[in-house]
């Protein structure tokens, strides 16, 4: 299943939406075009690798900088691959423009950043000796969700399933599609947490370290001026 949009009706412009979309979409063609030496760098140096803050000898040896916390931010818009970045966008596109309406976009900009850097701290608590970046906006995204559950439990999404390339489309309550994703990123997480000490291909802990953070700080942040 493949979402494609939301019913939710949309007051204004959502120019920060867009502007993340369009900031992590050059960003990731630039790598994609750069010699593998410097993707690598990049992606090693503001993708957040949580062994460099945990274990400050072992960072010093690798060549890292010390003393050095924007990777917790600027992970936020790198992606490892395109289905990675495709993913996250559509996901921004779709519940991120009904959040930014409710909330405006300068108050958004900082909730979408504090949940993302919150998620990325949780990914780094439950996995500290990971020695590979943890990069994605998947977290920050994941607090996204966490407000639009709440804000927007029975608007529609809109999901186009590929059977045979038919135009086959399908609709079920946010509340239900998040809700899923929410016990999906939990049984994985738990799965992870027994079998492999919390260690997962996909930054399980993020996700749900965002979602909470979403809940609790999403209504500090909408207008109060919201036309109702």
């Amino acid at each position: 299943m493949i979402p494609i949009r939301d019913t939710a009706p949309c007051n204004t412009r959502p120019y920060v939406s867009w502007s993340l979309i369009l900031i992590c979409s050059l960003l990731f063609v630039a790598l994609e075009l750069a010699p593998d030496r410097i993707h690598r760098y990049v992606i090693f140096i503001y993708g957040m690798v949580p062994a460099r803050y945990t274990n400050p000898e072992w960072a010093l040896a690798m060549g890292y900088p010390t003393d050095y916390f924007l990777s917790f931010i600027s992970n936020l818009f790198l992606h490892g691959g395109w289905v990675h970045l495709l993913m996250n966008m559509c996901f921004i596109w779709i519940f991120a423009d009904n959040v930014e309406d409710r909330m405006g976009h300068g108050r958004f900009i900082v909730f979408y950043l504090l949940c993302g850097l919150i998620a990325t701290l949780v990914q780094w608590v439950y996995t500290p000796e990971v020695v590979m970046p943890v990069v994605g906006a998947s977290g920050a995204i994941a607090g996204v969700l966490g407000a639009y559950f709440f804000l927007y439990p029975y608007a529609k999404v809109v999901f186009w399933v590929p059977i045979f390339l038919l135009p086959l489309f399908f609709e079920i309550p946010a509340i239900a599609f998040i809700g899923v994703w929410v016990i999906f990123q939990m049984q994985k997480a738990s799965t992870a947490l027994m079998f492999y000490g919390g260690a997962s291909d996909v930054a399980l802990w993020a996700h749900l370290g965002g979602f909470v953070a979403g809940i609790a700080l999403f209504r500090f942040f909408l207008r109060k001026d919201y036309p109702e």
